[in-house]
């Protein structure tokens, strides 16, 4: 398991947004070198976990419990399939692009050691990505949101535990799995096409994201 690569953002203005500017980093492109993750402040004020990475709309995105987005290139190779084109590390506004890490299958909670052990950055998955209309409108493809959520392997939001450096080629670890059920695609599921499942999320405890958490409290109260 390991990073094939670290992609940063390369802002640009679109006009899929209603970001102050109207700026965008979804196209992240892979970096060279060791980038520095730590975590990034509050939502709503904090942006990305990587140095020298933007995000534009910090209403919806970033802050600690979207730190860093992991995508697996096994996915990407899928969607090269399903769309006919080529889809470079970094397209889908992934911080990290893995290889043989099962980011769909992670449970919130779960915690991936980045490097060597007990030396690199310490991470935990938090949530995952709902697609939104900027990622629409980068990808250009027709009905983009709908084939991706009918998909349900949306890709992982991470928050920082302990800082350090990351850079492609790096063994990703994973050094604690909880036991319960509740994996990133499990989320996805329950907010988004099944929410019978809300109830079932919260034995994830406090690993799972505030946001998440409320909207399952809510459902087991109606």
């Amino acid at each position: 398991m390991q990073l094939l690569s670290v992609n940063l953002a390369k802002p640009h203005r679109s006009e899929h947004t209603d970001a102050e500017g109207q700026w965008t980093g979804i196209d992240k492109q892979p970096a060279e070198g060791a980038v520095t993750v730590a975590p990034p402040g509050p939502r709503g004020t904090g942006g990305s976990g990587l140095a020298g990475d933007t995000i534009g709309d910090l209403r919806h995105h970033g802050g600690e419990e979207q730190a860093v987005y992991a995508f697996a290139r096994e996915e990407l190779d899928f969607w090269e399939g399903e769309l006919d084109r080529k889809l470079p590390n970094g397209v889908f506004g992934e911080n990290l692009t893995t290889r043989g890490v099962d980011v769909d299958d992670a449970r919130i909670g779960e915690r991936w050691q980045i490097g060597a052990l007990g030396t690199g950055p310490l991470l935990e998955v938090s949530s995952m990505r709902i697609p939104c209309r900027t990622f629409a409108g980068w990808l250009g493809e027709q009905g983009w949101i709908k084939q991706f959520m009918n998909r349900q392997m949306p890709g992982a939001y991470l928050r920082v535990v302990e800082p350090g450096e990351v850079r492609a080629g790096d063994p990703v670890t994973v050094v604690h799995r909880p036991d319960h059920e509740v994996s990133v695609s499990f989320v996805f599921r329950a907010l988004t096409q099944e929410p019978g499942l809300l109830p079932r999320i919260l034995a994830a405890g406090e690993a799972l994201d505030p946001l998440a958490r409320e909207k399952a409290l809510r459902r087991t109260k109606s």
